[in-house]
């Protein structure tokens, strides 16, 4: 079979910055620019999935499939469906705003830091369209290599220690994902007659598993992706790493890196362990609320803008698996739109501290104050965004939100409304953190003489900012554009749920 548009999305920036390291460094602008129109023309090539998709189709579109590794039977096969269609397109539309927010803070080994983003972008569409698991982990684990370097390069002065405990972090999910891997092949292997990593032939099967086997692989699976969402008490890498990140880093990290987790759980954890997945709910659920209200009384009383921002995002993701677990269409939906509206305003939020950073050199809080006297646009713009991430009715925050929590308070899953009603409270911290920020870097007077004399965007950050306010108006006002695309895909999701249910009651009455 020919290689189709997934092949060329994922190697097309892939390829293409190889020829940066040929560039002398000197040339620097040519080399930001030569990235930036790759990256843009990757987007363009994304759109062609959007228009050429079908929404009234659950199976998977623009199927690749040639054979790779005989011996096991797993093959370079991709395909997507809505929901990593959804993923995909913010992949490549934050790409080029991460890049371009990149043009004045990144001055040294230019050709380098172009290089691994260039890299990353093609390795996470991988990720997103990968329906062979060694294919899925094979970028899975590439993405670590990029990601590894652009925070231990470029990072701030404890890069070193934040790169260390992000590589182990993940590694150890990697690892634990890996033995999931080859073992789910041999134990379906009876059921299918033959040894296999495609993802379509396992999801047909692999919920007839004993739940015993189940349980084990649900784990191994479920906390590779909980540590890369990071779930509570798997976070803590998270802070570290997005503090020291340079800008776009963390728009990455934040945006897509953890949105893998969520993925994985949505596309492997939940369809192939449906009964463990039942069987885990109560435990998963709890870790969400705890996470939620945590990552909000956290980012209270944080005295660094990162860090508030990377505090905020646990509780976010913690909305997100939450809604993953309630197992509804509303929830999931919810989940999936949150997903894409976390990319957008955090990732934004990032933008903004890193605007900030570039002209103070700091992020201490308190070194800010009555910035918008000087910086009017800046504050109309931070303002938007910390709407957006609190959840205001008419900004893309809220859509997500009440998804989620209307799908957990009737979930027959989750069995209670008790979660719904706990996480709901984390709006009410969002609105507290996010404010008093506000508050405190832009209002009241000026109290040091630094920040007379800022400047408003300029025209990389106006370009790198606009587009995201967009899609946060966007969303908000009109969510039907984006929720029909994942509608199909939920309900496939959602198909063994039943039948799981009622193999898992006959178990419990089977038992003396």
């Amino acid at each position: 079979m020919k290689p189709g548009l997934l092949t060329l999305l994922i190697f097309f920036p892939l390829l293409l910055s190889f020829p940066i390291l040929f560039i002398s460094e000197k040339k620097a602008n040519f080399i930001r620019y030569y990235s930036l129109i790759i990256s843009i023309i990757t987007f363009v090539l994304s759109l062609f999935l959007l228009f050429k998709f079908d929404r009234g189709v659950a199976d998977y579109q623009f199927v690749e499939k040639i054979q790779w590794i005989s011996q096991i039977n797993s093959s370079y096969y991709l395909g997507i469906d809505g929901i990593s269609l959804l993923l995909i397109l913010l992949t490549t539309f934050l790409f080029p705003l991460s890049l371009l927010i990149s043009f004045e803070p990144i001055k040294i080994r230019v050709k380098t830091y172009y290089f691994l983003m260039l890299i990353l972008e093609g390795a996470l569409i991988g990720v997103f369209s990968s329906l062979d698991l060694i294919l899925f982990y094979v970028f899975w684990e590439f993405i670590l290599i990029p990601m590894y370097f652009i925070i231990g390069i470029w990072g701030g002065e404890e890069r070193i220690y934040a790169t260390v405990k992000f590589f182990i972090y993940t590694m150890v999910g990697s690892i634990l994902l890996l033995v999931g891997i080859i073992w789910l092949g041999f134990v379906t292997t009876p059921y299918l007659g033959y040894y296999t990593m495609e993802l379509p032939r396992l999801t047909d099967v692999a919920w007839l598993l004993p739940t015993k086997k189940q349980i084990i692989l649900f784990v191994l699976f479920t906390l590779g992706f909980l540590i890369k969402v990071p779930l509570f008490p798997f976070h803590t890498w998270l802070p570290d790493a997005h503090v020291q990140a340079p800008t776009a880093g963390s728009v990455i990290l934040a945006a897509l890196l953890l949105k893998m987790g969520t993925y994985g759980l949505i596309r492997f954890s939940i369809p192939l362990f449906t009964l463990a997945f039942l069987e885990f709910t109560p435990y998963i659920a709890v870790l969400s609320v705890i996470g939620i209200i945590y990552g909000a009384l956290l980012s209270i009383v944080q005295k660094d803008m990162k860090k508030l921002v990377a505090y905020s995002s646990v509780s976010h993701l913690g909305f997100i698996v939450l809604g993953l677990f309630a197992y509804n269409v509303e929830a999931i939906q919810g989940s999936i739109i949150q997903m894409i509206n976390h990319g957008l305003s955090t990732g934004a939020l990032f933008m903004i501290v890193g605007m900030l950073y570039e002209r103070r050199h700091t992020k201490e809080i308190s070194e800010y104050g009555g910035i918008m006297k000087v910086m009017p646009v800046f504050a109309v713009v931070f303002m938007i965004v910390a709407l957006s991430s609190i959840g205001l009715p008419g900004l893309n925050g809220f859509v997500g939100e009440f998804l989620i929590l209307v799908g957990s308070f009737y979930s027959s899953n989750l069995g209670t409304p008790v979660y719904a009603i706990i996480s709901a409270l984390a709006v009410i911290l969002a609105a507290v953190y996010l404010l008093w920020l506000y508050q405190r870097v832009m209002t009241g007077p000026i109290t040091k003489e630094q920040n007379k004399n800022l400047k408003d965007l300029n025209k990389f950050e106006y370009f790198s900012i606009i587009p995201i306010l967009i899609f946060i108006v966007w969303i908000g006002v009109y969510p039907k554009t984006f929720l029909s695309i994942s509608e199909k895909s939920v309900q496939k999701v959602l198909v063994n749920y039943e039948k799981a249910k009622e193999r898992l009651e006959m178990e419990k009455q089977q038992k003396p």
